[in-house]
């Protein structure tokens, strides 16, 4: 019987997704929980299993489309299953809630929904039609410069729906010819997909203007929800910033030792594992800095736990993942989950529970060879540490001047939450370890 797959909630309060990849063909046969398609939400990249056994009728939703929550992608031919009712609008079977694995199967009675199936017009975002032109004369001025066009092609562009101010004329003296309207028809119908000579993935799907000189690519996925966030956190946030410089000479000289034991063999170690130690033994000590600012019941919440935000960008746009109970973990436990988290970040693996409800951020501005910078506070959160770029630098010491490791921080918190004494004060400790790692053991 033909039975359709609506997309299921991937999650996070998340109401969209992007179809990237189809792995299944009409005609192939599908078990349960066979991965049949890669989505990409707003956090994450997203492999959605087949909730049945049975055999691909159609494709629903083609790769590119950005679909709704419970709109259908795919029908299937499922033995045993009720058939759908006749009618234009498909019929969505609520599931146990469960949105990654196994969701199909559930003990208690289906619960029906009619949902809008998704329009074809919806599938794929295209350009905006172009008006057509009020019939003008031969010589329009636009932009301070005269268009010029024979009355025949200016025939041709209205019927066509070209405004000629678009069109690069080839002709003698910069006249649009019949074939410049036909070309730039061309070239509208058939957006050009293009890669820079890097590869680079952000003009992945950019359609290029017709004289060569733009590429306009959707704003979607993990770069629009970013500019929604950070947004949003600007202006609902009053952001305050505190910078210091400091000496790290001794934490280089303890990374130095910590690589060649055998305790840490394995394990890539870099200066951001002690920068996000300091800031959790800072944390420890000013746990009022751990908290969020909730304007709907007029509280503020205070976290008796830590979830570490580490600001990663992917080809997809930045992303923060969050290692959870931070504050628990030895500094090798540490270790190992910064790698796993940057390792599944690159590979735009990182589910969206991983970057749900953190508690505060770093972000590694440094390995992009930045000293420092004011980063924008992550929704909910009440501080963020940027930690810059390590440098060797002339530096006085017992009144001598030597060549040290020098960086910088810098601490951004919500004024509503953190004080100027209070974020000076973490911004200090943090300092204060890493100048000298023995504080850790002072401080316990």
């Amino acid at each position: 019987m033909r039975h359709v797959f609506n997309l299921p909630d991937p999650g996070e309060g998340l109401t969209d997704a992007d179809i990237v990849q189809w792995l299944v063909e009409p005609g192939d046969d599908v078990k349960v929980n066979q991965t049949i398609v890669e989505i990409e939400t707003a956090k994450s990249l997203v492999e959605l299993p087949s909730p049945w056994d049975g055999t691909v009728l159609e494709i629903l939703a083609p790769v590119g489309a950005n679909v709704a929550v419970g709109a259908p992608i795919l029908a299937m031919e499922v033995a045993g299953q009720e058939p759908e009712p006749d009618g234009d609008e498909p019929v969505e079977e609520e599931t146990s809630g469960a949105v990654l694995v196994g969701y199909g199967v559930t003990d208690r009675g289906p619960s029906r929904r009619r949902v809008r199936p998704l329009r074809a017009a919806e599938a794929v975002s295209e350009p905006a039609p172009v008006p057509a032109p009020a019939p003008t004369p031969s010589r329009v001025s636009a932009v301070g410069q005269d268009i010029l066009a024979k009355p025949p092609v200016r025939k041709l562009a209205r019927d066509l729906g070209i405004d000629l101010t678009a069109v690069r004329g080839t002709g003698p003296g910069g006249i649009i010819t019949r074939d410049d309207v036909v070309k730039y028809m061309d070239n509208a119908a058939n957006p050009t997909q293009i890669v820079d000579e890097h590869g680079d993935p952000w003009l992945v799907g950019g359609r290029v203007s017709p004289d060569g000189r733009q590429t306009h690519v959707p704003v979607k996925s993990v770069r629009r929800r970013t500019a929604e966030a950070m947004v949003a956190s600007a202006f609902s946030a009053p952001h305050v910033s505190v910078f210091h410089t400091l000496d790290v000479t001794r934490s280089m000289e303890l990374l130095a030792k910590m690589k060649e034991d055998r305790e840490f063999r394995g394990i890539r170690l870099t200066p951001l594992l002690l920068a996000m130690k300091a800031l959790l033994m800072a944390v420890a000590r000013h746990p009022e800095v751990n908290a969020s600012w909730d304007a709907e019941n007029e509280e503020i919440v205070y976290k008796h736990y830590v979830k570490l935000g580490i600001a990663a960008p992917t080809p997809r746009g930045l992303v923060v993942p969050n290692i959870k109970d931070a504050h628990r973990l030895s500094l090798k436990d540490l270790a190992y989950e910064l790698g796993e988290l940057t390792e599944r970040a690159r590979a735009g693996k990182t589910q969206p529970g991983e970057m749900s409800n953190g508690t505060i951020t770093i972000t590694n501005v440094g390995v992009f060879g930045i000293d420092t910078g004011t980063p924008i506070l992550n929704r909910g959160e009440a501080s963020i540490l940027a930690f810059g770029a390590i440098r060797q630098m002339p530096w006085v010491v017992d009144g001598a001047i030597v060549p040290r490791y020098v960086t910088q921080l810098a601490l951004s918190f919500d004024h509503r939450l953190v004080d100027g004494e209070l974020g000076s004060r973490v911004l200090a400790d943090v300092a204060r370890i890493l100048e000298d790692p023995g504080q850790a053991l002072i401080w316990g």
